[in-house]
């Protein structure tokens, strides 16, 4: 991101009026990628090799590590302050009262090639440090350039964002519970989703909900199975199984899904990850603090976004040594699981900071409590406040939406993409 701070004490209006010449029409450029940076110097008719120079000065970006030994965070600073960046440490780190520090690293892209080269050659893990945060700005950068393979479906996250439409098999979920119990119902709902503009049709049969009870194994599978069944042969979009069992997916695979939504993150019962990888399909790792049951129950966090980044590295990381490829791996930040309104909005406004994981994102926000509260809305009056922060979500960085209104979030999407996803004319 890059930013210009005028002081209103320095620059007032009558000076901006009376003494900078408007003919130069100075004003502050939006840039927030490689790709953005790229994009602008072309228009300007910069020479190509300049381009390859130029934009990666053009991106200021901060990052934070957590836990570093004092010595080490001091040499850092130090290193990046010689390129330009710099450094910020709690007070009681410049003091050499701590052992180890949380700290946040500020400069342009170019500042950390800087900084990653000279340290190469230092001690106190230093080395270590510098592949990490390399690791996470390409991450950052590239976070949806690769194709995901489900079954015989191919997502190209670089062609903009995809709408997965929900679809509750279930007596008591919060917006559509008991709507579609019998396979016909339920058959006809998912034809009419991908009519309307669906490229992923999510089954589930257990409710989420807060305060929800869990669902008897075999009660789930007489919900799910059947109409995996039933709508596999007719419909020519990808199926997801929304489980957190083990039985439930595998029957699910039998019958024809191609994809595992796992709310529990791979917790839920640790087979799962062995499932997903001995079948080779992508699986939608999901963050939520407890369970559905008690997710509500007065939760806390230090840093809500930096704690659900923690938890889907660690979970991610668990699923690759279980034999999940990288590419078949999606991050759900659990918007509204086990997060109060307040969490659920710092959540939205810094989604992109996932992009650190350099997985694609699936955002479900579709007419979740967090919106009723802010707008004071019953369920069934969200669709406003869902398209909101659908526009929200694909804005910083979202791959798939999760929603309930397939042809108007569809449309919201396209529109979001024809202006947030512009390509270079390259």
């Amino acid at each position: 991101m890059s930013c210009l701070l005028l002081q209103s004490s320095v620059f007032r209006l009558q000076s901006l009026v009376g003494g900078i010449d408007v003919k130069h029409n100075p004003h502050v450029l939006k840039i927030e990628d490689l790709r953005e940076a790229k994009k602008i110097f072309e228009s300007l008719g910069a020479d190509p090799e300049g381009i390859k120079i130029m934009a990666p000065k053009s991106l200021y970006l901060a990052v934070r590590l957590s836990d570093v030994e004092i010595r080490a965070a001091n040499i850092l600073k130090q290193n990046i302050l010689a390129y330009g960046g710099d450094v910020a440490l709690p007070t009681e780190a410049y003091h050499l009262n701590v052992e180890r520090t949380d700290l946040i690293m500020m400069g342009t892209l170019k500042h950390f090639e800087q900084l990653y080269w000279s340290l190469q050659e230092q001690s106190f893990g230093l080395p270590e440090i510098a592949n990490e945060f390399k690791e996470t700005l390409v991450n950052y950068e590239s976070y949806a350039g690769r194709i995901l393979q489900a079954g015989d479906f191919s997502f190209d996250f670089t062609d903009g964002t995809y709408v997965m439409g929900i679809l509750n098999v279930t007596l008591d979920s919060f917006s559509d519970g008991g709507r579609y119990k019998n396979i016909p119902a339920a058959v006809e709902h998912c034809l009419r989703m991908v009519e309307d503009g669906a490229d992923i049709i999510d089954i589930g049969g257990e409710s989420t909900r807060p305060g929800a009870e869990p669902v008897a194994l075999d009660a789930e599978l007489r919900r799910v199975i059947p109409l995996i069944e039933e709508l596999s042969p007719r419909i020519e979009r990808p199926i997801s199984i929304d489980t957190y069992k083990y039985d439930v997916a595998k029957r699910a695979l039998d019958a024809g899904a191609v994809m595992v939504n796992d709310i529990s993150g791979l917790r839920g019962d640790e087979r799962m990850a062995k499932l997903v990888a001995d079948r080779g399909v992508p699986v939608v790792i999901m963050h939520m603090q407890g369970t559905p049951g008690n997710m509500q129950d007065n939760p806390k966090y230090e840093d809500v976004v930096g704690e659900i980044i923690a938890f889907l590295r660690e979970r991610a990381e668990f699923a690759q040594r279980e034999g999940v490829l990288r590419d078949k791996i999606i991050v759900d930040p659990g918007i509204g699981f086990g997060k109060t309104l307040e969490h659920n909005l710092e959540l939205m406004s810094r989604l992109s900071e996932l992009r650190s994981l350099g997985f694609p994102i699936l955002a479900g926000t579709s007419r979740k409590s967090f919106i009723g509260l802010t707008l004071d809305l019953p369920v069934e009056e969200r669709l406003e406040g869902t398209a909101a922060t659908v526009v929200c979500s694909i804005v910083q960085g979202a791959n798939i939406v999760r929603v309930h209104d397939v042809k108007e979030m569809a449309r919201v999407a396209k529109m979001t993409d024809a202006i947030a996803r512009r390509k270079s004319e390259d």
